[in-house]
């Protein structure tokens, strides 16, 4: 392997520290952020939440509206989150908002970074979201061993084999020394079927069960790449 790519949720971080920190503040300040910014940072949030929703006449409210029920429904939606990203980089750096790690995790990057790996991220969330993330993150900053960072705007859907090719064809490494790290198995079916190595990652209490035929473990100190 030359290069890991990790996802966020469930795999390097808890869903729940995810799903109530950072959807929990998007959900409060979304309204008043849209209201106040709507003719500038929100302009393209707003314009592509009316393409996506088939609402073309639809004002700062009823955007809110829709975007807080797209959160509620964990909706993978990019005007979503574009402003989740640029809502809660006020948080980061207000220190309301963390980047939480499972506890296996800084030591296996910190070692396999120092083992000559590159490391990055792929994830839905906003590739701001993810560079604060790990920049803000408990206990210290992660983000000085993280190489580049991919989300749907950059590379695409994570449950689609072209994301995956595109990832591997930005970061100039060959599909089959990458190894991809996450907790749902549509996404490694997908980066097993761009030539990726696939391991998959199910955590107590984290919702997506293992499925056949990848490999699975709980704790990223039984892999070595």
């Amino acid at each position: 392997m030359k290069a890991v790519v990790v996802d966020i949720e469930g795999t390097t971080s808890p869903t729940s520290s995810v799903r109530e920190d950072l959807y929990g503040y998007t959900r409060a300040r979304l309204p008043e952020w849209l209201a106040e910014n709507a003719s500038g940072a929100a302009a393209s949030v707003i314009t592509g939440t009316r393409e996506q929703a088939g609402r073309p006449d639809a004002d700062p409210a009823e955007i809110a509206e829709i975007l807080c029920n797209w959160l509620n429904s964990d909706v993978k939606a990019e005007p979503l989150k574009t402003a989740q990203g640029v809502i809660c980089a006020e948080g980061f750096r207000a220190g309301a908002l963390h980047g939480e790690f499972f506890p296996d995790v800084a030591p296996a990057l910190t070692a396999w970074h120092a083992a000559g790996l590159r490391l990055y991220v792929y994830s839905s969330g906003s590739v701001r979201n993810q560079q604060d993330w790990f920049d803000f993150a408990r206990g210290g900053a992660l983000s000085p061993l993280i190489s580049g960072y991919f989300d749907l705007s950059s590379a695409g859907p994570k449950r689609e084999a072209a994301s995956y090719d595109k990832i591997a064809s930005v970061i100039g490494v060959e599909p089959a020394a990458i190894l991809f790290l996450s907790d749902h198995p549509d996404e490694l079916d997908a980066a097993v079927e761009a030539g990726w190595s696939a391991v998959g990652i199910h955590r107590p209490g984290e919702p997506n069960p293992p499925r056949p035929p990848h490999r699975w473990v709980d704790t990223f100190a039984e892999i070595q790449p």
